[in-house]
């Protein structure tokens, strides 16, 4: 099988400089385009997995990436199995099934160590790192992140650099590590911008709003969200769109409005179901219960309440479970 994106016969070419230029829905339009062309190819497919999981399309994700697991099976492709694995744990992860997420990321690490794949291993590292955070293990979630910052940094790829360098952000603002935080996020921001795709920009952006937030720094935050959704609307990322939706909510209940804030966290929560994105539809139900008990609609807080304890308890998110209790003792 040819993976040379710059060979004339790569029938995967054009999808794959879509997808390295994050220009996801073009991606998916020109693998739907090339039905007629011939046969699917497994790395075609992957490929378009890859951009239907950065748009939030997660379900046809599932449908691409298992299709091309079982092509790679077939023809006994190690390296393509190794790589639909660690996208099938991070669709699994997406959608809460931590233990899935945990198992696939496993058996991609194993089988990045038998083709000697720097860039899956640091893959696997972060994604691994990312379910420790999650299940409340900051310390093991710390060692992992660093593992997989230096495979990045070794083989100078600032995507998987700039993914590492948020997620570091987003442990020690947790901790209260505001220099670390900072620090982390400002690199975040740094690499994405180099990478040039808008999607991982307002991701870090992101980010670094939510440091803002934690700290009162309400102004800061409310200019960062207005980057970040103005990016997530130019990449078409409907995840990320729900994501600032989700921080919108979190700024009006810190500046005191409480029914601006519940508003906003139903639009994300919606949002969130509709794509099949467990924890985030949890936090922004957690985000609702608030608003609610602030307004004094002690019912619907009740009602929200138990949505997120549910989805955290469901999905093994310890950590998010005991913010919630701490927020709504």
């Amino acid at each position: 099988m040819t993976t040379d994106p710059l060979h004339p016969d790569d029938p995967t070419r054009e999808l794959r400089q879509l997808v390295e230029a994050g220009r996801f829905r073009e991606a998916l339009e020109a693998y739907a385009g090339s039905g007629s062309r011939g046969p699917r190819v497994p790395e075609a497919e992957l490929l378009a997995a890859t951009a239907a999981t950065r748009v939030g399309e997660l379900g046809q994700a599932v449908n691409l990436a298992e299709a091309a697991l079982e092509r790679f099976r077939h023809r006994a492709d190690t390296d393509g199995r190794m790589r639909t694995m660690n996208l099938l744990g991070a669709i699994a992860f997406e959608h809460g099934r931590l233990e899935e997420a945990e198992r696939c990321f496993g058996e991609a690490l194993e089988l990045a160590r038998v083709v000697d794949d720097s860039r899956v291993t640091a893959h696997a590292f972060n994604n691994l790192a990312s379910v420790a955070h999650l299940r409340n293990k900051p310390e093991v979630a710390l060692s992992l992140y660093r593992s997989a910052l230096l495979g990045y940094q070794r083989i100078g790829d600032r995507r998987g650099t700039a993914q590492t360098y948020h997620n570091l952000g987003l442990t020690f603002r947790q901790q209260r590590d505001w220099d670390d935080a900072e620090a982390a996020a400002f690199q975040a921001i740094r690499h994405a911008e180099e990478v040039g795709e808008n999607g991982l920009t307002a991701l870090a952006v992101m980010g670094r709003a939510e440091i803002h937030l934690e700290r009162g720094e309400l102004a800061m935050a409310r200019s960062e969200l207005l980057r970040a959704e103005r990016l997530c609307q130019a990449a078409q990322d409907d995840v990320g769109i729900a994501e600032v939706g989700r921080l919108r909510a979190m700024l009006a209940l810190r500046e005191g409005s409480p029914g601006d804030a519940l508003a906003v966290a139903l639009l994300a929560r919606e949002s969130a179901l509709r794509l099949g994105i467990a924890q985030l539809q949890g936090e922004c139900a957690a985000a609702a219960a608030t608003a609610c008990r602030r307004l004094g609609r002690a019912e619907d807080a009740a009602r929200y309440r138990a949505e997120a304890a549910e989805i955290f308890e469901r999905i093994g998110a310890e950590r998010l479970r005991a913010e919630l209790d701490l927020e709504l003792h």
